[in-house]
C-alpha cells in the first residue's frame, strides 16, 4: 500500500507506521513539530493550513506515484467546561482537529482518486462526558464533514471514514493517564476495563485503508472498549 500519514509522530502514528512497515508499505509522512525518526520519507506540515496541506498531498503523489490511502491524525485534547473555555482554546481546538480535517478533504478531493481517507474522531462525540465541550464539538463537526465528502466524492471513488476512539495511552492523553485518580475513574468507565492501546486504533486504520476493503464509505467506528455502549 501508498499511504500518507498526517500526525505520524503520535502515540498512534508510530502504531501506525509499524503495522504498515511490517506489510512493506510505502509511506510519506507529515509531522508539525515532533520529527518522526523513520526511514520514511518525511515533510513538516500544518495540517489546519490549506495550502501546506495541498502541496504535502501532491509531493506524496509525486513521491509515490499512487496513493491508496491517506489517514489524519493530527489534533489536540483541552479538556476544560465551557464556561471557562476561552475563545483561543475553542479556535486551537477547532482549528487542529475540524480545520485539519478540511484541509485534508480539501486537498484529496483536489489530487486524488481511488483511495481511502480516514480521519478521527472521538467516542465523546457520541457520548455527554464532562469537560469534553471543544473537543466533543470539534469531531462532531468531523464526523458530518465525512458523512457529506463520502458522497460528494464517491464519483471518484474516494472513501470516507471516521475512527472515534475511547481514552488510549499517547502523548496526547497524558495529563488523565499521569493521574492515579482520574486514570482509575477512566478505566472503570470502560467496559472492558482497561484504556487503549495504541495499537487498538492503528489496526482499524489499517483495515480501513486496505483496498481489500474498497466497500466502505460514511461510517464512524467507535473504538472504545465499551465507553460508549456500557454501564
Amino acid at each position: 500500500m501508498n499511504v500518507l500519514i498526517l500526525g505520524a509522530a503520535g502515540g498512534i502514528g508510530s502504531s501506525l507506521v509499524e503495522k504498515l512497515d511490517s506489510l512493506d508499505s510505502k509511506l510519506f509522512l507529515g509531522y508539525h513539530n515532533s520529527k518522526i525518526t523513520s526511514n520514511h520519507p518525511s515533510h513538516q506540515v500544518d495540517g489546519s493550513d490549506f495550502e501546506a496541506t495541498d502541496s504535502f498531498v501532491k509531493s506524496g503523489l509525486e513521491r509515490l506515484g499512487s496513493i491508496d490511502g491517506v489517514v489524519c491524525l493530527a489534533g489536540n485534547l483541552i479538556l476544560k467546561p465551557a464556561h471557562l473555555s476561552s475563545e483561543k482554546d475553542f479556535s486551537d481546538s477547532i482549528g487542529a482537529n475540524l480545520k485539519t480535517a478540511f484541509s485534508v478533504v480539501k486537498a484529496v478531493g483536489n489530487n486524488l482518486e481511488n483511495c481511502s481517507v480516514v480521519l478521527m474522531s472521538t467516542a465523546a462525540a457520541s457520548i455527554g462526558l464532562a469537560n469534553h465541550e471543544l473537543i466533543a464539538s470539534a469531531k462532531a463537526g468531523v464526523e458530518g464533514l465525512t458523512s457529506s465528502a463520502s458522497k460528494t466524492y464517491a464519483r471518484k471513488n474516494l472513501r470516507f471514514n471516521t475512527v472515534s476512539p475511547g481514552l488510549v495511552q499517547t502523548p496526547l492523553s497524558e495529563k488523565i493517564t499521569s493521574n492515579k485518580l482520574a486514570l482509575s475513574a477512566s478505566i472503570k468507565m470502560h467496559g472492558l476495563q482497561r484504556i487503549g492501546k495504541p495499537g487498538d486504533i492503528s489496526e482499524m486504520i489499517r483495515f480501513l485503508i486496505d483496498p481489500k476493503n474498497d466497500w466502505i464509505t460514511g461510517q464512524n467506528f467507535i473504538i472504545d472498549g465499551g465507553l460508549s455502549s456500557t454501564k
